[in-house]
């Protein structure tokens, strides 16, 4: 109960917060991401934007103007979802909750995953919409190989705790207007 009274408080601070449509720099992403890779690029996994979320599709773009692959999730049953092959110019598909997804043909596993929150903390916890997609998600690839776990937010968001259990997974670095934590 408490984690959805602190997504409501929240999700209206981020709507005032962000109503001019803040953008983060690319340039601090792309270098997170270049200390990490040795030859080969990263694929990139972003998402759309929704409810006044930290657009990420400007950065997407730059991306794939440096010739990275980029992809974004489509959600599946039982709160899971994946990632599929996706540029800026390919059509979408519009999912059950009114979010442009790509079509789902060419299932991908990122390396760096933008990841969007409703709030955050100073210990790199996210909280997201409460449905648990981007955790399963984070779990399952973590399984496959190493991941870079990067937070999209606005420096409002942050708070002094996130509420954690055993399923929630933190982030490796959360990106705002302001700073990288």
């Amino acid at each position: 109960m408490f984690k959805s009274k602190l997504r409501k408080r929240i999700l209206k601070i981020r709507k005032i917060a962000n109503k001019n449509n803040i953008k983060l720099k690319f340039d601090k992403i792309f270098k997170l991401i270049k200390k990490r890779e040795s030859k080969k690029k990263s694929i990139i996994g972003g998402y759309f934007p929704i409810n006044f979320e930290v657009d990420d599709l400007d950065i997407l773009k730059e991306f794939s103007k440096k010739k990275y692959q980029t992809c974004l999730p489509v959600i599946k049953k039982n709160y899971k979802m994946d990632f599929y092959k996706w540029n800026i110019n390919d059509p979408l598909n519009i999912n059950k909750y009114g979010i442009p997804e790509p079509i789902p043909t060419n299932i991908i596993y990122p390396d760096v995953i933008l990841i969007p929150m409703v709030a955050f903390d100073k210990n790199l916890n996210r909280l997201g919409y409460g449905g648990g997609y981007y955790d399963r998600l984070i779990d399952k690839l973590s399984k496959k190989k190493k991941i870079l776990k990067i937070g999209l937010a606005l420096t409002a968001q942050k708070i002094k705790n996130i509420p954690v259990t055993k399923h929630d997974k933190k982030l490796d670095y959360i990106i705002t207007e302001k700073y990288i934590l």
